[in-house]
């Protein structure tokens, strides 16, 4: 069975695939969240245009957790002495390979290097998770909760932020979002589910009957059940029930 690929969209748009190719960089990016990772590409990027403030020697190639957080911490020491400015977020879905975070954060280096706007970098929102996938999948091959935990909280993640409440929260998150998504699927496909109608449903509906008095003036009289409204040419016989009361025998003292 062959199920439905990544989205496309996280691939870099080709004028920027085609910039990267003029930097001539020490390798050629060619998976974005991997490359870019451990941000020695993102520090080649821009030393081709501040040489002196990035000595590409004082930067580390490899992929250990430490390795990535001492390369992103000297680029932002310098975004802040320039007054640049890269999304927090979309640095640490880069650091931590989340889906997106890479392609976003290389567009916007694109955008401050050459001065070039792009349509859309900045999306209404930053979600970097595997929800737009899951959903391209059949119903059955979709992730369960242990698995959207697995895939969207990496175990980078929990070693960069090792604190046992914030990782609770972020899993919370998860699973919230998991139980969310089946709960859609349970409503567009009850079939599956075998869901059953609750027994609101499957109850016999009787009409409603209102109190009532005979006219607005008789306040304070015993009020008593309106009928509803009868159809035209309906019509309804009563039949007057006479109860016969036993005789009520007096006690008499003897």
């Amino acid at each position: 069975m062959a199920y439905a690929q990544p989205p496309k969209k996280t691939g870099l748009p080709r004028e920027v695939v085609k910039w990267l190719q003029s930097l001539d960089l020490s390798f050629p990016p060619k998976n974005a969240r991997r490359d870019f990772s451990n941000g020695y590409l993102v520090a080649e990027m821009f030393s081709r245009r501040y040489p002196e403030d990035f000595p590409m020697h004082s930067y580390d190639r490899g992929t250990s957790l430490s390795a990535k957080q001492g390369n992103w911490s000297q680029i932002e020491r310098f975004l802040q002495k320039q007054k640049l400015h890269l999304m927090k977020e979309a640095i640490d879905g880069t650091i931590h390979c989340k889906p997106g975070a890479a392609e976003l954060l290389v567009q916007e280096v694109y955008t401050i290097l050459t001065k070039q706007s792009m349509k859309g970098v900045r999306g209404p929102e930053l979600d970097f998770t595997d929800q737009e996938y899951q959903e391209q999948l059949p119903t059955v091959a979709r992730s369960t909760a242990s698995k959207a935990i697995k895939n969207n909280l990496k175990i980078t993640e929990i070693m960069a932020e090792p604190n046992i409440s914030t990782n609770q929260r972020k899993a919370e998150a998860i699973i919230h979002r998991h139980l969310e998504q089946k709960a859609a699927e349970r409503v567009h496909n009850p079939g599956r589910f075998k869901v059953k109608p609750p027994l609101g449903q499957l109850a016999a509906r009787r009409p409603l009957v209102s109190w009532c008095s005979e006219s607005p003036a008789s306040a304070g009289t015993a009020s008593k059940p309106c009928l509803p409204s009868l159809q035209s040419g309906a019509t309804v016989s009563f039949k007057e029930i006479k109860v016969r009361q036993p005789a009520r025998r007096s006690l008499v003292n003897y």
